[in-house]
Order: structure tokens, then C-alpha cells, then sequence
């Protein structure tokens, strides 16, 4: 009897990301390797400036490969047209969104652009989903407000909503808890524990909550100035990978525990 072969959602082979100019090219990081399945939430963490939006920018075809080739299904990231990916990926990110004039209601629902007819008409299905996405997010209360209005918090909870709205089998975040509480950078992690274990999506987030992201991760990305580990939190943290990561006379993890303290 053979085993059958696990399918990947994302793999990336021997990648070298970084920027691109006519004059040079500016590597932040290679030989990038791991290979991310279905339902699985992998936290990707570093210092600060070490790559990580660089990393997922890339990742979502936002930025151009310098070396290695990214797999999306399968399929090399570089033969998919834009709309192709959109049904693939969906991506939060950082920066606040420049229609911040529209209602979140609004803003949610261009989640469904990449299903939606021509004329942008959204069917019943797509109102469900969008109606999903707002309730796990707990910003239906919000629907009618306009993103102006609402605190940064509630706009992060927002526009992850959009990408859940966007129903992709792979969710790309980059530090999706920036500006929320405890409360609810807690909600929000364990959030995307859920999506990944019950409704199968594939998550990469990136994230400074280490601790957090210890704990619920299934598998865990660290970026450091020499390499890249990729392995389970147990694995990571018996390899010492953690303690790599601050300058130990400031910060110290405690690998008993998977937490950092202060020195």
C-alpha cells in the first residue's frame, strides 16, 4: 500500500527575495525553502527590517522573485495572470487602505471582485459570504459606518474581513494584529487557528506576538540574519532557534515556557 503524496498549497524552492532597480539589485534573504499544506497556520517572525513583508509581498506576486520559484497549487507563481491569483490568495497588509471613504459594508465587499459579474453585481452567495466574513470578525455592527470613523483596530478586524470575503484557500497577513488590544490580538490569532483547522485555508502571517504565535501556530517561520528556520514550534524551540533572535543581555526566551521576558 502507498502512501499518498501530500499536496501543497505554497512551496518555495531555493527563493532570493529582495529589490530590483535598472542600476542594482538588493538581496534580503535566500535559500528560502519550505512547503506549507492545506489547513495548516504558519507564523512567520523576525526582527524588525529582516524581511518579512518583503517575504510576503513576494509571496503574492506584489514584488518579483530575484531567484528560486514560488508554487502556488502546484503551478510556478509566475504563470498565473492577476485574476487567476485572486482566486488563489487574498492579502492584509500594514498600510491603511486608500478608500477609507467607503463603507465597511462596502470595503468588505470588494472581497467578492474576482466572482462578481462585470457590472459588479453580487449574488446571494457572495452576500453570504460577506456576511460571514463580517460576523467572524465581529465587525457586522460596523457594516454601515465609513472607515474613516472606525478606530485602527476596528479597520484591521475590517480588512481582514475583506480577505475572508475574498474565499481564498490561502490567506496571506502581514502583523494582522498591529494596533489591537490584548483582547483582540489574542481574538484574532486564535481566529485564524480556527479558519486554518475548520474551513481548511492555508494561513501565513507575519507577527511580533512570538509568544502568541508559539503557542497556536502549527508550524513556525523564523527569520534570522544568517538563514531561515522552518520547522513545528516544538522542533524550533528545542533547536534553540528562538533564543537567535534579540540580543540575549535585553531579552531572553525561556524555552520551558516559549516565552521572552526581560533581562
Amino acid at each position: 500500500m502507498t502512501l499518498e503524496k501530500k499536496h501543497s498549497v505554497i512551496e518555495a524552492n531555493n527563493l532570493t527575495i529582495g529589490y530590483q532597480s535598472k542600476k542594482k539589485t538588493t538581496v534580503v534573504a535566500d535559500g528560502i525553502n519550505f512547503s506549507i499544506y492545506k489547513g495548516e497556520l504558519i507564523g512567520l517572525v523576525g526582527a524588525n527590517g529582516i524581511g518579512k513583508s518583503t517575504l510576503l509581498r513576494t509571496i503574492a506576486g506584489m514584488q518579483p522573485v530575484i531567484d528560486g520559484i514560488i508554487y502556488i497549487d502546484n503551478i510556478p507563481l509566475k504563470k498565473y495572470h492577476s485574476l487567476q491569483l485572486a482566486n488563489q490568495l487574498s492579502i492584509v497588509l500594514t498600510e491603511a487602505p486608500a478608500s477609507r471613504n467607503l463603507t465597511v459594508l462596502e470595503l468588505v465587499s470588494l472581497g467578492r471582485q474576482p466572482y462578481t459579474n462585470w457590472v459588479g453585481k453580487l449574488s446571494e452567495k457572495d452576500k453570504e459570504t460577506i456576511h460571514s466574513a463580517l460576523q467572524n470578525t465581529e465587525t457586522e455592527t460596523l457594516a454601515h459606518q465609513k472607515c474613516f470613523e472606525i478606530s485602527d483596530g476596528q479597520l484591521q478586524r475590517v480588512m481582514i474581513a475583506r480577505a475572508l470575503a475574498q474565499d481564498t484557500p490561502l490567506i496571506l497577513l502581514d502583523e494582522p494584529t498591529t494596533h489591537l488590544d490584548m483582547y483582540h490580538r489574542a481574538y484574532v490569532l486564535k481566529l485564524l487557528k480556527t479558519l486554518a483547522s475548520d474551513s481548511g485555508k492555508t494561513i501565513l502571517f507575519s507577527t511580533h506576538e512570538i509568544d502568541l504565535a508559539i503557542q497556536l501556530s502549527d508550524k513556525m517561520m523564523v527569520m534570522t540574519p544568517e538563514t531561515i528556520h522552518f520547522n513545528t514550534s516544538k522542533k524550533l524551540i528545542e533547536a534553540g532557534c528562538f533564543e537567535s533572535l534579540f540580543p540575549k543581555e535585553t531579552i531572553q526566551f525561556n524555552p520551558e515556557t516559549g516565552r521572552f521576558s526581560i533581562k
